[in-house]
């Protein structure tokens, strides 16, 4: 950041227009930010990959039936068997359900298994567009009356409808549950990190009016420009903003202590902060804007659109930690770091503290330590092999017991698993004969439950029941085998859907969204690098150094995953998501590092920089990380199977590459390739602290 823009931020006099200015944001954007949820899509299609033949089969099937219609299907068991009266009172059940003002269609059962220990009532409603929401209640509605009079017989709600309801139930809350979560990491942190009883209030008030303003951005742009929220980018939304913006008020408040011992005036003292920590601070932002962009490019609904959410929240914070907080810090003066204020001429405590001693350590042997250090990681990574990221079945995707769950197994138990996910078949009119019997002639369908095809203008519509468990591999095998058979009809141009088409569907692109735009991004955050820190061996070295710590980090938590929370899987997209942030918010921490390190080889050396930059940045980046880590964490805390992976993964990756990568890798590499690691720039031609002119000016 020039001199003159930072001298105008932290200027006497328009101090106060920032104040002014963001105060009215956050008063216009707060009412616009608490309708965020009002336009959160959280309909079947917006999670999925939108070129999915699953996907096109949906947009067929609105001409047959609304694209709203999900059944609920109610679970009856008895262990000694069903009795008469039993069955009587599920027909009266099924007559009342029959009733229902949100029924589409005809109710259908009772439906008894073979072992005549449970049955099943089908029954198909129309909950509107935002039915995810609206299905908690009417599964309790199912519930309460399929138990009146039950005299024993056990009741469940399950199918596409109870699990909607159990889904909507575990993000119910979710937005004021991580806030409050995320917030109360930040300020042990902040009081830990700081000793001060007042200056945590500053990043965390700075934090909150960066939430609201990107809150509001996000509720308009989805409002008005058709950006796709959904309960999981909104969530991570929360914990993205309060987690980096936070790093970067770390980041700035460290070096404004530091410059506040050289001036006497603490405008002056801001102005050199920002000037000096600046252009670090918005690279490490723009890596992440960048970086989640970059999802954009994926197939899948539900990662392209938490791309923009995400930089939108980054950018905004951005905004708000170079101008907002620097004034309220120039406002407030000395006094808010009470009790430990910094006093001009006094002392450095980083230049002899914890980080001082380490780097004295590394610097003794570095080649050994980083090649030392470099091998754990490498084996670490090697528990990337028990990762399961093949997606979770909907038992795996709850930590806790779920009603609808429960009535899955309970089905499975008696031989009914598969029922109300059929398998879905769109075909051409005049080829609905041929697809039929070909659909019906697949082995893992049952041929017995294949309908007659139903014809709609141009479009044939057949369903059929699956053999095995809908979520299971085997019904995955049953779907290709039936798209392999329908496919090869002639002129039928057939297409396969349902629920387990589209499980696999899912799972299918998340693959191909990861072996895209993984590359991608490292190419995006290897040019930032590159133009930062004007070299390309540094660079190179970094991404390095990240992907390492990346590798590690899901090895290690693969291990955790499998052996110690007992996860039966992993989410598809976990690898592409922990990807992301670990790389765009890891890569931070070298930046904060490097541009200290480039700024002191200017004037020392690279190795007497080395030390310098990690005794200036080691407390600073330390704390960063465990506040990153911690808002991370808080998303551990969820009942949901693939928050509590990100947020595991990713804080680990974190504290993995704060307190080893940064601190010991990299500074050993530092040390060991000295001036080498600027080339092909003038200052990795040099080999002591005398550099040319034009690069100290430069720095």
């Amino acid at each position: 950041m020039g001199k003159s823009v930072a001298g105008a931020i932290s200027g006497r006099r328009i101090k106060y227009v920032f104040v002014i200015f963001w105060l009215a944001v956050a008063a216009l954007a707060g009412p616009l930010a608490g309708k965020l949820t009002d336009v959160e899509r959280n309909d079947t299609k917006s999670w999925l990959p939108g070129g999915a033949e699953s996907v096109q089969v949906i947009d067929v099937q609105s001409s047959f039936a609304s694209p709203d219609t999900i059944p609920a299907i109610v679970v009856y068991e008895r262990a000694s068997g069903l009795t008469a009266a039993d069955g009587t009172k599920m027909q009266a059940d099924a007559a009342a359900f029959g009733k229902l003002a949100e029924l589409d269609g005809t109710v259908t059962g009772p439906i008894p298994t073979k072992d005549g220990q449970a049955a099943q009532v089908i029954v198909p409603l129309n909950l509107g567009a935002d039915g995810w929401a609206k299905a908690g209640a009417l599964a309790d509605q199912l519930r309460d009356t399929a138990a009146q009079g039950a005299n024993g017989l056990t009741v469940h709600i399950t199918g596409p409808a109870g699990t909607a309801a159990d889904s909507s139930a575990a993000f119910e809350g979710i937005d004021s549950s991580l806030l409050l979560g995320t917030v109360a990491v930040v300020v042990v942190i902040l009081l830990i990190t700081y000793r001060s009883p007042l200056l945590w209030l500053l990043p965390v008030i700075s934090s909150g009016v960066a939430l609201i303003a990107a809150q509001a951005v996000i509720y308009l742009l989805a409002k008005h420009a058709d950006l796709v929220v959904n309960a999981q980018s909104a969530g991570i939304l929360t914990v993205l903003v309060f987690g980096a913006g936070t790093d970067y008020a770390l980041l700035l408040i460290a070096r404004y202590r530091e410059e506040l011992r050289r001036h006497e005036d603490r405008h002056e003292a801001m102005a050199e902060a920002l000037h000096r920590s600046g252009p670090a601070i918005i690279a490490s932002a723009a890596t992440v804007v960048l970086g989640m962009l970059c999802l954009f490019f994926a197939e899948t609904n539900s990662t392209k659109g938490l791309g923009p959410v995400a930089a939108i929240g980054i950018a905004v914070g951005l905004a708000v930690m170079l101008t907002l907080l620097p004034v309220l810090l120039t406002i407030c003066g000395r006094w808010i770091f009470w009790p430990l204020r910094p006093k001009v001429g006094s002392a450095e405590p980083t230049a002899t503290g914890l980080w001082a001693r380490v780097g004295d350590r590394i610097a003794k042997r570095p080649r050994s330590v980083w090649v030392a250090t470099a091998l754990v990681l490498a084996v670490a990574t090697i528990g990337v092999v028990q990762l399961d990221a093949t997606g979770l079945t909907n038992k795996e995707s709850f930590r806790n017991t779920q009603d609808s769950i429960v009535g899955e197994e309970v089905l499975a138990r008696h031989g009914a698993g598969a029922a109300g996910s059929p398998v879905v078949v769109i075909s051409t009119a005049g080829a609905a004969a041929a697809t039929r019997a070909a659909f019906a002639g697949v082995a893992g369908i049952d041929p017995a439950s294949v309908s007659e095809p139903a014809v709609q203008g141009n479009y044939a519509y057949v369903t059929g029941d699956l053999v095995d468990q809908a979520d299971s591999q085997a019904a995955y095998d049953t779907v290709d085998r039936v798209r392999a058979a329908v496919h090869a009809v002639p002129g039928a141009a057939a297409k396969v859907g349902g629920t387990t088409a589209i499980n696999l569907d899912v799972q299918r692109a998340a693959k191909r969204d990861r072996n895209l735009i993984i590359p991608i991004v490292l190419a995006v955050v290897l040019l930032i690098l590159i133009l930062l820190l004007r070299s390309v061996l540094a660079p190179v070295i970094l991404i390095a150094t990240v992907v390492l710590s990346f590798g590690a980090a899901l090895g290690v938590s693969a291990l955790v995953f499998r052996h110690v929370f007992g996860f039966g899987g992993a989410d598809s997209s976990l690898p592409l998501f922990v990807f992301v942030f670990l790389v765009a918010l890891g890569i931070d921490y070298n930046i904060f590092l490097m541009t200290r390190v480039r700024e002191e080889a200017v004037k020392h050396g690279t190795r007497r920089a080395a030390l310098v930059g990690l005794s200036a940045t080691g407390g600073v980046i330390t704390s960063a990380g465990l506040v990153l880590a911690g808002t991370f964490a808080v998303l551990a805390t969820l009942p949901l199977t693939a928050f509590a992976e990100i947020g595991f993964a990713v804080a680990f990756g974190v504290l993995l590459d704060t307190i080893i990568v940064r601190s010991v890798l990299v500074t050993a590499l530092n040390l060991d390739v000295g001036e080498r690691m600027w080339w092909p720039s003038a200052l990795g031609r040099t080999t002591g602290p005398s550099v040319l002119e034009k690069d100290r000016v430069a720095a």
